[in-house]
């Protein structure tokens, strides 16, 4: 039912005016109805929806479920208006209705879709949005095509006895979160804006209900191949090879082994995608199959995190007791997804069975050096390293032996190596006041200033070229967590001002300190947890 838990391009964003907590609508629904879709505004949202051409069994044509007083948190005015929507209209009341789901604007074609997934290892053969509805494709400025999604939208088929609702405290967490990754350059599905609903969810506790409108650019997962696979549709398989291929990587349509094609990008999409995590310490926290996308970008927020103090076998999620998802084990469990996906295609790759099972084991096997390749690529951008030297692979060993050793902060350790990188640089980017290494890394910093003397780049553009590699601003759990309980008590100021910072990762200054820092004792949040 989507990142289950258990069971189950870098815009900056704006918050829109007005923003506030629920309004109350004593509006009946149906009037709102007559009053939105007369307003020719509502035209303005162009849709063309090639998912739903495709046949019936793909998913179930599933209106959003109305909630009881919409009101707006957030409209993400930059991308909303680089989808061709005019950010004001979303931001005002017709808008916010559009964005909970009250009115389904003309063009839009309601729909949840089906899919299987391996959860925590363990295979469900039904799965499905269960609490997302995709109201259309839109066809950006540029020509991109994105899925407008609404999280947190209600009752589908796929629900499987869930509300389909999504506490607010997941919509402020991902919006926050996948707008971060945006601006660090991460594949990311995208938060287009926040709604609160005027309702409650029960979870662990009764808390305010609210809905994520999301775009990425498409919700093809690996689930999606394993529901036809599992049902031994080889038709619905070709057809959604087909249609993958022409929406991600068209450069392929007309290969001779589509399947195949297909298999190759998606390796190399999450090879690439799971590398950026690594070098940034991020930790998805549930990657089942269903949770990951065809198009090779992030999605499904839910038990998430960035690292504070490094160590290798960091874990959030409040349900992963075995370490599955740790940090460590992102790799090796990417590359155990994708040898699902190549099973799941088995039945397409070729009409020889034995040939079919050689060219997927032969596509995974690529996984691993595709993945050290575009690591150790960052790692280097990230040490200030242009060249390749033979010692390197043992000083980078080095350096992250010393940080899980001491436990140094993993964001700024490194962002601190780019300070030093040219000591005499940029006044005020400098966040020695914030943060020292321990001693104990001098002689480690005293082999690299040497490796890096063997460069021929100028320390001044080393650096440069560092800190674009290194931010210094990213989703701290305490700071998120801060966001979200003030916005469940009313105030969305906080999250408006975390969300405003970390649209420029990368630019230290001083009277942003606060959220640079790590966690002091007591503030630390040791697990996060998923909306379901």
């Amino acid at each position: 039912m989507g990142e289950p838990c258990g069971h189950a391009a870098g815009l900056t964003a704006e918050s829109a005016p007005g923003a506030s907590t629920a309004r109350r609508n004593q509006q009946p629904l149906i009037l709102w109805s007559v009053l939105i879709t007369s307003n020719p505004q509502t035209a303005t949202i162009a849709f063309d929806n090639s998912y739903a051409r495709l046949p019936r069994y793909f998913y179930s044509r599933q209106p959003p479920t109305p909630v009881a007083a919409p009101g707006a948190i957030r409209v993400n005015r930059p991308l909303a208006e680089a989808l061709g929507l005019d950010p004001e209209w979303l931001a005002s009341p017709e808008g916010t209705l559009v964005l909970a789901g009250n009115i389904v604007p003309e063009g839009a074609e309601p729909l949840a879709a089906a899919y299987a997934g391996h959860q925590f290892g363990s295979f469900n053969p039904k799965l499905g949005d269960g609490r997302a509805v995709l109201l259309g494709e839109l066809v950006s400025s540029s020509g991109e095509r994105f899925d407008l999604q609404l999280k947190g939208a209600g009752r589908t088929p796929y629900s499987r006895g869930g509300d389909g609702r999504s506490p607010l405290g997941p919509v402020l967490r991902e919006y926050s979160v996948s707008e971060a990754m945006a601006a660090l350059g991460v594949p990311t599905s995208r938060a287009l804006a926040a709604v609160t609903t005027g309702e409650t969810v029960v979870r662990e506790r009764i808390l305010p209900g609210a809905i994520l409108a999301r775009v990425a650019h498409s919700h093809i997962r690996i689930g999606t191949f394993e529901f036809f696979a599992a049902r031994e549709n080889t038709q619905a398989l070709t057809e959604l090879v087909t249609h993958t291929l022409q929406r991600h990587y068209p450069e392929q349509a007309d290969a001779e082994n589509p399947a195949l094609a297909l298999l190759e990008c998606a390796i190399a999409a999450q090879a690439s995608l799971i590398s950026r995590w690594q070098l940034l310490g991020f930790i998805h926290g549930v990657m089942n199959t269903d949770n990951m996308l065809l198009s090779g970008e992030t999605i499904d927020y839910g038990p998430c995190a960035f690292m504070d103090s490094f160590d290798p076998d960091t874990v959030f999620s409040s349900i992963d007791h075995g370490g599955r998802y740790s940090y460590r084990n992102q790799p090796g469990i990417g590359h155990w997804n994708l040898a699902t996906l190549a099973q799941s295609l088995v039945a397409v790759l070729h009409t020889d069975p034995r040939e079919a099972v050689r060219l997927a084991q032969g596509a995974v096997d690529t996984f691993s050096d595709r993945f050290l390749d575009v690591h150790t690529e960052g790692l280097k951008r990230k040490l200030g390293l242009v060249t390749d030297q033979p010692d390197d692979a043992a000083l980078i060993e080095e350096l992250y032996t010393l940080m899980a050793t001491h436990k140094t902060d993993f964001t700024l350790t490194f962002r601190r190596l780019a300070d030093l990188a040219c000591p005499e640089g940029e006044p005020g980017r400098d966040v020695a006041a914030l943060y020292a290494l321990p001693g104990e890394f001098e002689s480690w910093l005293a082999r690299w200033q040497q490796r890096l003397a063997t460069e021929a780049q100028a320390p001044a553009e080393r650096q440069a070229d560092m800190y674009r590699a290194n931010p210094v601003y990213i989703p701290r759990n305490h700071l998120v967590q801060e966001a979200i309980s003030a916005g469940e008590a009313g105030d969305f100021g906080p999250f408006h001002q975390l969300v405003d910072r970390l649209a420029d990762p990368w630019t230290f200054t001083s009277a942003d300190q606060h959220y640079a820092l790590p966690p002091a004792p007591g503030q630390e949040v040791a697990q996060t947890f998923c909306g379901t």
